[in-house]
């Protein structure tokens, strides 16, 4: 049997990749996922995400229950399409702008026993959707944009 793991998380896929949004309760995970999804993404999972190994690649996708739904807060749960899995191509910490590095290492974290690249994100930040947008294309297109090493 393939193992899974259940992570708090929200997942968005973006031309076919998924994104985990990881964060404390109110650190803006829905928040950021909602503007994402208004310019075009759509949703794997909101808050609880399954994740499991499908040979070199992690797989995300919904618990049953939870599947196509999205808290917006001040307004409540509300249903989408959801996108039914995607393989997970980044992982994003949500922390308050003060934490942010301005030039960071590059990093990666190893979920299944697969690195995945990893990047922090202050999610209310005006551009915090366009900044995740660019890292997913550094991480999964080839040509630029493209990360420069140190």
């Amino acid at each position: 049997m393939t193992e899974r793991v259940l992570i708090h998380a929200t997942a968005v896929a973006i031309d076919g990749h998924a994104i985990l949004l990881r964060g404390p309760p109110g650190s803006g995970k829905s928040d950021l996922a909602l503007r994402l999804i208004d310019a075009g993404a759509g949703l794997v999972a909101d808050d609880q995400s399954e994740l499991h190994r499908k040979g070199d690649t992690i797989i995300v996708r919904a618990p049953a229950t939870i599947a196509g739904l999205i808290e917006v807060r001040g307004v409540g749960i509300i249903r989408l399409a959801p996108v039914p899995e995607a393989p997970v191509a980044l992982i994003v910490d949500l922390v308050p702008a003060e934490e942010i590095e301005r030039l960071p290492a590059r990093r990666s974290e190893t979920i299944l026993g697969l690195p995945l690249p990893l990047i922090v994100l202050a999610p209310f930040e005006t551009s915090a959707a366009a900044k995740l947008r660019l890292a997913l294309r550094v991480f999964t297109a080839p040509g630029l944009p493209a990360m420069v090493s140190e």
